[in-house]
C-alpha cells in the first residue's frame, strides 16, 4: 500500500512541476509578444503609407519574416540610422535583402 501512495505522490508532484512550467512558458510567450507589440508600434510611426500596407500584407502572409524585418528596422531606428519615413521602395529592396539567393540548377540532357 505504501508503494501505491509513494506513485500517486510522485506523479501528482511531476503533474505540479508541468503545470508550473506551462504557465512560465505561457508568461514568457506574453511578454515577448508585448515586446514585438511596442516595436511594432515604434516602426509604424517611421514607415509611410504604402510601405505600412506593404508590411501588413508581409505579416499576415509570412509572420516570422515579418518579425525579422521589425527587429532590423527596431535597431536601425535606435541606432539612428533611420530618421525619416520609409518608402515602399525602400522597404521593397530591405526585404530582397532578407531572401536568402536562390541556387539556380541546368539541367542538361543529353
Amino acid at each position: 500500500m505504501d508503494d501505491l501512495e509513494e506513485i500517486k505522490k510522485r506523479k501528482l508532484a511531476e503533474l505540479q512541476k508541468q503545470q508550473e512550467q506551462a504557465i512560465q512558458q505561457q508568461s514568457q510567450e506574453q511578454q515577448l509578444q508585448s515586446q514585438l507589440e511596442q516595436l511594432e508600434a515604434v516602426v509604424k510611426q517611421f514607415l509611410s503609407k504604402e510601405a505600412l500596407q506593404r508590411y501588413g500584407n508581409l505579416k499576415a502572409a509570412h509572420q516570422e519574416k515579418a518579425v525579422q524585418l521589425l527587429v532590423i528596422l527596431g535597431q536601425a531606428i535606435q541606432q539612428g540610422q533611420i530618421k525619416e519615413k520609409i518608402t515602399d521602395e525602400k522597404l521593397k529592396n530591405l526585404l530582397k535583402q532578407l531572401q536568402p539567393e536562390k541556387k539556380e540548377f541546368k539541367i542538361k540532357r543529353v
